[in-house]
């Protein structure tokens, strides 16, 4: 009987992943997916990761010219690596919802875990899958856990497509496209036209801000139809609890607005309906409030009346497609997020420890030095009532201004506001901010060089 192997846990510090380089997708790959599904266990200083189960899909969305993401880039990093020649032949970085919890209060006092999984194109050949997390004080990433992968295993889950699939906005082959799909949760069979209605005007809202605009042809958005029980979304702090799909919930972490879920594999069985690269969830909700995990998944309320939703859609969708840190002071109840000794690795915010290596630096204007860094940053939040309007129209500099990350000393951002700040005041993302969102996409459409 063939089977997989557990590796030992190993904690040693990985090479970088742009030390690896890129590979031949039809030298190592099949058009569809591999999916390893694990739980992510432990508490606020131990980590550990179970195995579940490794499962076929019958699709593969990404592109075939890009497959090792070289920016060093997220919490986590996953590699898999061609047993054999001990090549890595794909790589991401990511992030998890329990990465986040592991910053609470409550991890420093009890133990957790949570169902996770990561998803790559279908190997030829046995493979080790190889799970890395950044250690938060020092930025560097550590070994945690490999898994052995006998391709032909016939453990291996076989998946099909059961949902029906609607195309909201197709433009072409997923290969070369940005690949999202959009799930419902709370809306209940009945209610099956209004998230018809509510995905098509998502995708129409996420490509409504530049530079995602200009890119309109480079994007696919499905909708897989996935019916609740029950119409509308948990909310705990009201002691009101609905029978969902996802079971998603409001007070995530005790955060009133933060609306999520656990179940990371309950939503990938969904998504596998499709050929994907993005999930993104619609909740049928009209209270404010949702989040976005880079690599992971994004959710909101589809239902907020006025412009908040479309702004809420294209914040949270910048966490969750080009890894963009929050640019505001406060909101959160996570510590221990970003060390003053330790350069972020978001584009979009710094520690002034290593800013010379992001692109951000070349924005900055030539003559910038120290003195130029607007340690008085943090009063220009806008929900500070003396605080000016800021738009697209004022003329704003690519500069440092202190007070980002949940933090108000020793974390800056590139503008004074920006839709990854408190976005309710502005339409726009700063110049670095939007250079990050090219960059993906054209890693996504699989050309760094292609502009359009």
């Amino acid at each position: 009987m063939k089977s997989h192997k557990l590796i030992a846990t190993i904690l040693t510090v990985g090479m970088t992943i742009a030390a690896y380089g890129q590979v031949n997708f039809d030298d190592y790959f099949m058009p569809r997916t591999m999916r390893l599904d694990y739980y992510h266990a432990g508490d606020a200083t131990h980590e550990h990761f179970f195995v579940d189960e490794v499962i076929e899909e019958p699709y593969w969305a990404g592109n075939k010219s890009y497959l090792v993401d070289e920016r060093n880039m997220g919490n986590h990093q996953f590699r898999v690596v061609d047993k054999a020649s001990g090549k890595v032949i794909y790589a991401r970085g990511y992030n998890t919802l329990f990465n986040e919890w592991q910053c609470t209060p409550e991890a420093k006092v009890t133990a957790k875990a949570m169902p996770e999984g990561v998803v790559f194109p279908y190997p030829k050949n046995d493979v080790v899958v190889e799970f890395y997390t950044r250690e938060n004080a020092t930025g560097k990433m550590h070994k945690r856990f490999a898994y052995e992968i006998d391709v032909d295993s016939y453990c291996i889950r076989k998946a099909r497509p059961t949902l029906s699939a609607m195309d909201i906005h197709y433009t072409g082959n997923p290969a070369n496209r940005v690949d999202v799909v959009i799930i419902p949760e709370g809306y209940t069979e009945a209610e099956k036209d209004k998230f018809m209605e509510a995905a098509k005007a998502f995708a129409e809202d996420i490509l409504y801000y530049a530079p995602y605009a200009e890119y309109r042809d480079r994007f696919n958005f499905r909708a897989v139809w996935a019916p609740s029980e029950e119409s509308g979304v948990s909310i705990p702090g009201e002691n009101l609890w609905r029978s969902t799909t996802l079971d998603a919930h409001y007070y995530t972490f005790d955060s009133e607005r933060y609306q999520m879920f656990e179940d990371y594999q309950r939503v990938l069985d969904i998504a596998a309906n499709v050929p994907y690269e993005i999930i993104y969830v619609l909740t049928n909700s009209q209270k404010y409030g949702g989040g976005g995990i880079f690599n992971f998944y994004g959710i909101s309320a589809a239902n907020i009346p006025g412009a908040a939703t479309r702004k809420t859609y294209s914040h949270e969708f910048g966490h969750l497609f080009a890894g963009l840190a929050d640019e505001y002071v406060g909101g959160t109840e996570m510590s221990d997020l970003y060390f003053a000794n330790v350069e972020p690795w978001e584009p979009n915010i710094t520690t002034l420890t290593n800013l010379e290596t992001k692109a951000w630096h070349e924005l900055l204007p030539k003559k910038f030095e120290e003195k130029d860094i607007d340690h008085k940053g943090w009063e220009l939040n806008p929900q500070n009532p003396k605080t000016p309007d800021y738009n697209e129209k004022r003329p704003w500099p690519v500069g440092v201004y202190e007070g980002g990350g949940y933090l108000q000393r020793g974390v800056y951002r590139p503008w004074p506001n920006c839709m990854m700040n408190w976005f309710h005041r502005i339409d726009v993302y700063c110049p670095v901010c939007q250079e990050a969102i090219r960059e993906t996409i054209r890693l996504y459409v699989g050309d760094k060089n292609d502009t359009n």
